[in-house]
């Protein structure tokens, strides 16, 4: 399998698209920082007033990045003018430079969930919509035939994240998919909406939260809506990463590693054979052929710890793993090379 890695001059634009894009989040700071501390670990927020009311908005898990960008709020405030057009250049940059753009449909989508705080308060893209981001992240050209859409463009979250934040959307997911013409698709059982199908197209948004043991359907408060909760999901969307989505001038979503986005698509590939998913097994085999040849190369040992993380969680995850490698014979010698 032949890669083709994208110029370096495009890479470096696309760095410094990713990192304009986080000082303009960490700009809209108003007022001092506080910190809570839940399960071990440290979530920090914008404390101010409104009013007589104070108020806290989520930004983020602490981290020495975010710290840094918290710590330059002043300045980042007063250089928001020149930054947007740095950003319209470095897009238009990225477009001439061959990165595969967004559709219309979906760029708006990911931009008015982002303006609402989806991504913010901890939803994250998954699928080949996320699959398509990876061409910033590794550098690496993508054939516009494997970022062909499959129709689905979902989102997942952890529930016990959603309830621990104590914060929410600034705007219903479900208002905003109305507004583009989305219906929602109430369960069959229960009525509750965790998905929503395109009134003039083929369209399906849905929401996903990871399930332990049983797939049922739960809330995310932090999001405002309900999810469907998949087994084996934890470990995808577990330490997500955030990137641009080359839509105007980028929007800033967040994603899984590229390492847990390949293994995960061993396991799914396995669960849907034979299914009524037939064809999206085939595609998942081939996302993840695709990234495991990229990250043998580029990123070995972030590949070997997920893939060593995955099969040490317990036989059925080692069974499926192993089903789907047996039919990529390659892809299996390219993660025994590794060991």
């Amino acid at each position: 399998m032949t890669t083709l890695s994208h110029s370096r001059a495009a890479q470096v634009a696309y760095q410094d698209l990713l990192r304009l894009h986080l000082d303009e989040a960490a700009s809209g700071v108003v007022g001092s920082i506080e910190e809570r501390q839940r399960n071990g670990r440290i979530y920090l927020y914008d404390k101010f007033r409104i009013g007589t009311q104070m108020k806290s908005r989520y930004l983020g898990e602490d981290s020495p990045e975010l710290r840094a960008r918290l710590a330059r709020t002043t300045d980042l405030k007063a250089q928001g003018e020149e930054r947007k057009k740095r950003m319209s250049r470095l897009a238009r940059t990225l477009r001439a430079e061959g990165f595969i753009a967004t559709d219309r449909d979906t760029g708006s989508m990911l931009l008015a969930f982002a303006r609402a705080g989806v991504f913010r308060l901890g939803g994250t893209l998954v699928g080949t919509s996320a699959y398509g981001l990876y061409q910033g992240e590794l550098g690496v050209r993508f054939d516009s035939d494997e970022l062909a859409q499959t129709g689905d463009i979902d989102f997942a979250s952890f529930e016990r994240l959603s309830v621990a934040l104590g914060d929410r959307v600034e705007e219903h997911p479900g208002e905003i998919l109305k507004a583009m013409q989305f219906d929602p698709v109430p369960g069959v059982h229960d009525r509750q909406v965790w998905k929503w199908r395109q009134t003039r197209g083929e369209a399906m948004v849905e929401f996903l939260t990871p399930a332990f043991g049983d797939e049922r359907v739960k809330p995310l408060p932090a999001l405002g809506v309900s999810a469907q909760a998949l087994n084996y999901l934890n470990f995808l969307i577990a330490d997500p990463i955030q990137a641009v989505a080359l839509y105007r001038s980028g929007v800033l979503v967040q994603i899984p590693r590229p390492e847990r986005f390949a293994i995960h698509k061993l396991i799914v590939a396995d669960r849907r054979r034979g299914g009524p998913d037939q064809a999206k097994a085939r595609k998942d085999l081939g996302q993840a052929a695709f990234l495991v040849s990229v990250l043998a190369e580029d990123r070995p040992d972030d590949l070997m710890e997920a893939y060593q993380d995955a099969v040490s969680r317990g036989p059925r995850w080692r069974e499926r793993i192993t089903a789907s490698l047996s039919r990529c014979p390659v892809t299996a010698d390219i993660l025994r090379g590794l060991q």
